[in-house]
């Protein structure tokens, strides 16, 4: 075995490894009970129930959401193999103490079952605006992780009218915007790297058929085995961008900045005023452990949010 499958068979099994360090970091579940039961407890147990959970019928699939709260709606769009509980569990209790928050499961993933339909960026942004259209909510602010991040930004771009600002949490809107490692891995991901792992097991309890998970696993790793770059669109969003990405993250810095400084940033904010756009890069924070920043990340992500991005910078 060469030194590149090994590097690329390694980068899989971190993967896994931490997708299963997140399953761990909630409360044990019963020995009858299954993980995913588990991670619904968790969210109930944190004093938050869905206030509304069903199926949407958008563009020929039926998807399904859950709201949270009350307040400014904002939408979560999770990242590729996740599901609400997977992906939302630390989240959504601390976002919907004053906010409507709205999470849904991507084509294929969790409870939305696959239809045959090619798996993209812009196919899955088009189902996050029917949500939203059938919600009646006219405008939103747009979360997106990882894999929800490039949807997050094909929202943006194909729907700006739904969109008042827009959170990116290690997400690209460039295949070349990880690091070249990281993308050179993706073609040696096989559901065999994740037999007994939870993404397997998760995706087995939602009602699937077990035999098909190879099939699962080659669609959702198929959007980003072609090449894509939005650059110019997303550069031209209108809508203000917070960026966040991990200092042991697979995006490359170069590419979040490239975005930022096409935002207004990259000059002294004391000179020339704040940009309306934000960037972040959290210390001692890998890819997959974004989700476990809620620290770090909920103050930052509310304060842009909520902040007046038209205020002066602060003086002495």
């Amino acid at each position: 075995m060469n030194k590149h499958i090994i590097t690329n068979v390694s980068a899989v099994i971190t993967l896994i490894v931490l997708v299963a360090g997140i399953m761990s970091c909630q409360p044990t579940a019963k020995e009858d009970q299954h993980p995913l039961t588990a991670q619904k407890d968790t969210i109930a147990s944190q004093n938050s129930q869905p206030g509304q959970s069903g199926y949407a019928d958008v563009n020929g699939l039926k998807m399904y959401y859950e709201v949270y709260g009350q307040g400014k709606p904002i939408v979560l769009i999770h990242g590729s193999f996740m599901n609400i509980p997977m992906n939302w569990s630390h989240i959504i209790p601390e976002l919907s103490k004053d906010r409507k928050v709205i999470v849904a499961e991507m084509q294929g993933h969790g409870r939305t079952k696959d239809i045959s339909r090619e798996l993209s960026y812009e196919g899955m942004a088009d189902d996050v605006s029917g949500l939203l259209m059938h919600l009646k909510i006219d405008s939103a602010d747009i979360l997106g992780y990882s894999m929800g991040g490039g949807v997050a930004f094909q929202v943006a771009v194909r729907h700006p009218e739904q969109v008042r600002r827009l959170v990116i949490l290690s997400g690209t809107y460039a295949h070349d915007g990880w690091w070249p490692d990281v993308e050179a891995s993706f073609g040696a991901i096989t559901a065999d790297m994740f037999k007994g792992s939870p993404i397997e097991k998760q995706y087995d309890s939602l009602g699937n058929d077990p035999a098909r998970f190879p099939e699962f696993v080659k669609k959702v790793m198929s959007i980003d085995l072609e090449p894509y770059d939005w650059t110019e669109d997303v550069k031209n969003i209108q809508a203000p961008v917070f960026i966040a990405l991990g200092d042991a993250d697979g995006i490359r810095y170069e590419h979040a900045l490239e975005l930022f400084r096409a935002k207004g940033g990259g000059k002294m904010g004391d000179i020339h005023g704040l940009p309306k756009s934000r960037l972040a890069i959290l210390p001692g924070t890998t890819h997959i452990g974004m989700m476990q920043r809620t620290d770090l990340l909920i103050p930052m992500v509310t304060d842009f949010l909520d902040s007046d991005l038209n205020a002066k910078p602060p003086t002495f």
